[in-house]
């Protein structure tokens, strides 16, 4: 009985030597968010490994520890909402519960949420009837004056119930002697959840054509096959191929859904008591919040609200931190000049590679370090779900998971934040879309460039509201890119990724008041530090090779000259010229330095160089032709090109696939440039 090393080895890659085949294998499951890694820590203290599964980027954690003279090796499974989608997380942890068959499959839910928790109870039950439920945070549900009945908890469900606090070393001594219980005498619940007469028909037609159990013929009616690691056997696929005639894959998914959710609810509404004046604060809340009145108004002034703090903030910093930096260029030189490093390669580290460093991160720092903090704060006081609510019926309409508005917006810090943060999406039809559509929102490192065009030329600087209103109009501009997110995810998913959009459990948590400390840390090291790391280190051979091309000639004029003028008629089609283009394409390891390498062009100098004003860099524009078509066309295309160099990598990196990688670079250059060149056509001719 049990896994024995040989087995558990072939699920979990560094896992060899963690157990024994007379150990008691215990998994650990549950939603995320619900103290699950609390849980697992208290049982397993220091005597844990990590590890990935088999075949499978997914990372997990497992350990041993010792009660009443048995050994029990605990597998924490990944945290997931649901068993019956097929995102890499939830197809590892569906795998080890049934081919693996651990001795005990125990459940942690939150007892403050437990409707929603009962939803993965439920489908495990349907996998293995071996289940203790730990009924977790008990504290905090008392503080909400949530109370539990565990009796009939029990009696409902058919299997053991534990109520505890997992911080409490006393509860986790009585979880410890009910999982030897459980062990010892495993009661098998029978429990099922019944669904309509015609998904039950199609069930049992399933498991007559060769589908093993009920749970592996839901998730193929549940419709993405495709997506997964599940196939119809052969004498079941014309079952699901008639089902599916009367009834799409979609309608299927959102029954099976339904009926889950009904008997979660059921039984919740049996066994939670809550004291419902305790929560009429956060339902007025959120009727102004997730309403449909309020809800898009408050996000966009909360918008607002960012980005006016972040423009307004960042000036300062990013002007102090240039200064410092400067200053330390002439020192630099005459140090490298002492250590006889030819003129040549002390101009090119010097005014090649260290000013596109300091540019960097002067630019860069300091909106991320505003802007990173504010997102993170909205996080922890838990507005970031309810924006993935509000948003989530755009979402689906374009056959794409409501999730994506969450990584949409981190991508307004860091497109390559925002596609790591795509993991979050279970789907990978929809995660992939997320992960391609992420560049159509302006990363802090196009900040600068947006304000600028935004200041020249479609607002009066000279008004005392200057601020505001540059805000608002770059609060348009946003409007604008959140729009053809929408309009290219929903193209893609008719296309290139068609599918049907993923129905998904989303927890609206309790408002907290945020931990300052935690805030910081998470966003200025997790977040800020990390992804200038990235920029940092693509930026400093980007340096030299852009001061190569400006200081090496052909003939009469440098190599930069040259490409301005082969690249100089598609710029003009698309209202700009061939200084603008060879900016943007320079500027791929760092969007950061597009501005001072239109001025190094335009200025004819060899080095890349920064302006003392706006006005200053108006007039130079102006002098070269710019007009606010020219404007809007840069404004265009800095929201529709190719991502950064940081943001192209992390693509190749959580996609695995040099085909969607090649799809993120050329899809939104492409739409940029039709674009460009369409609005050059309608007003290029007005002037």
């Amino acid at each position: 009985m049990g896994l024995t090393r040989t087995s558990l080895t072939a699920e979990i890659g560094r896992g060899a030597n963690y157990t024994d085949k007379h150990d008691c294998v215990v998994a650990l499951a549950g939603n995320p968010n619900v103290g699950k890694s609390t849980v697992f820590n208290a049982l397993t203290g220091m005597h844990q490994h990590t590890g990935n599964w088999s075949g499978k980027t997914v990372g997990t954690a497992f350990g041993r520890y010792t009660y009443d003279e048995r050994t029990y090796s605990v597998v924490d499974l990944p945290g997931t909402y649901s068993l019956l989608t097929h995102s890499k997380e939830e197809d590892a942890a569906k795998d080890f519960l049934v081919n693996e068959t651990p001795h005990l499959t125990v459940v942690v839910s939150d007892a403050a949420c437990l409707e929603r928790n009962l939803n993965l109870v439920l489908q495990i039950l349907e996998v293995t009837p071996k289940v203790l439920l730990c009924v977790n945070l008990i504290d905090e549900a008392k503080k909400r004056h949530i109370k539990i009945d565990i009796g009939k908890l029990k009696k409902h469900l058919g299997i053991p119930v534990i109520a505890i606090t997992a911080r409490s070393k006393k509860d986790i001594e009585r979880l410890k002697e009910e999982i030897t219980r459980a062990t010892d005498n495993p009661s098998e619940s029978a429990y099922t959840v019944q669904y309509d007469d015609e998904i039950e028909k199609a069930i049992t037609t399933l498991r007559e054509g060769g589908v093993g159990t009920r749970f592996e013929a839901l998730r193929l009616l549940d419709g993405t096959p495709e997506a997964g690691g599940d196939s119809v056997p052969s004498g079941a696929a014309d079952a699901v191929a008639a089902l599916q005639i009367a009834r799409t894959a979609a309608e299927l998914s959102d029954e099976i859904a339904k009926a889950l959710v009904k008997t979660a609810e059921f039984i919740a509404k049996e066994v939670v008591f809550v004291e419902k004046a305790t929560d009429m604060r956060r339902e007025k809340i959120d009727r102004v919040l997730t309403g449909r009145i309020f809800a898009y108004p408050v996000m966009l002034l909360l918008l607002l609200l960012i980005f006016w703090i972040t423009i307004v903030g960042a000036n300062y910093p990013s002007s102090f931190l240039s200064n410092l930096f400067s200053s330390f260029e002439m020192p630099i030189c005459r140090f490298l000049q002492r250590l006889g490093v030819p003129q040549f390669f002390t101009e090119m580290l010097v005014f090649g590679m260290y000013r596109v460093l300091y540019w960097v991160v002067s630019v860069m720092l300091p909106p991320m370090a505003i802007f990173f903090p504010l997102f993170t704060l909205l996080e922890d006081v838990g507005y970031l779900p309810r924006i993935a609510y509000n948003l989530d019926r755009c979402f689906h309409k374009c056959s794409t998971c409501g999730k994506q508005a969450l990584t949409m917006c981190m991508g307004f810090g860091c497109n390559a934040a925002g596609v790591v943060g795509c993991r979050i999406i279970d789907s990978p039809r929809e995660r992939l879309i997320a992960i391609l559509t992420n560049n159509f929102v302006p990363c802090n490192g196009r900040f600068p460039l947006l304000i600028a065009m935004t200041s020249m030329f479609f607002i009066s600087a000279d008004t005392a509201a200057s601020s505001f209103w540059g805000a608002a109009f770059l609060a348009a501009i946003i409007i604008f890119s959140v729009m053809i997110t929408l309009f290219v995810s929903s193209l893609l998913s008719k296309t290139l990724l068609r599918g049907v959009p993923s129905s998904f459990t989303l927890e609206l948590p309790p408002y907290r008041r945020p931990q300052i400390l935690s805030v910081l840390v998470r966003s200025l090291l997790d977040r800020t530090i990390f992804v200038l790391g990235r920029a940092v280190a693509v930026a400093a051979p980007a340096g030299i090779v852009i001061w190569l091309l400006a200081n090496i000639n052909v003939g009469d004029a440098s190599l930069f000259a040259h490409l301005t003028d082969l690249l100089n008629p598609l710029g003009k089609i698309m209202g700009m010229d061939g200084v603008i283009l060879l900016a943007f394409i320079l500027g791929f390891p760092a969007n950061e330095t597009v501005i001072p390498i239109m001025m190094m062009g335009y200025m004819a100098e060899g080095t890349i160089k920064g302006y003392e004003s706006l006005s200053a860099l108006k007039t130079l524009l102006e002098a070269n032709g710019w007009t606010w078509v020219t404007a809007l066309t840069v404004v265009l295309f800095s929201l529709m090109h190719w991502p950064c160099s940081t943001t192209l990598w992390t693509i190749k990196k959580e996609s695995g696939s040099l085909k969607w990688t090649a799809v993120a670079f050329l899809l939104p250059t492409v739409i940029g440039a039709i674009t460009c060149i369409l609005v050059n056509f309608v007003f290029g001719f007005t002037l």
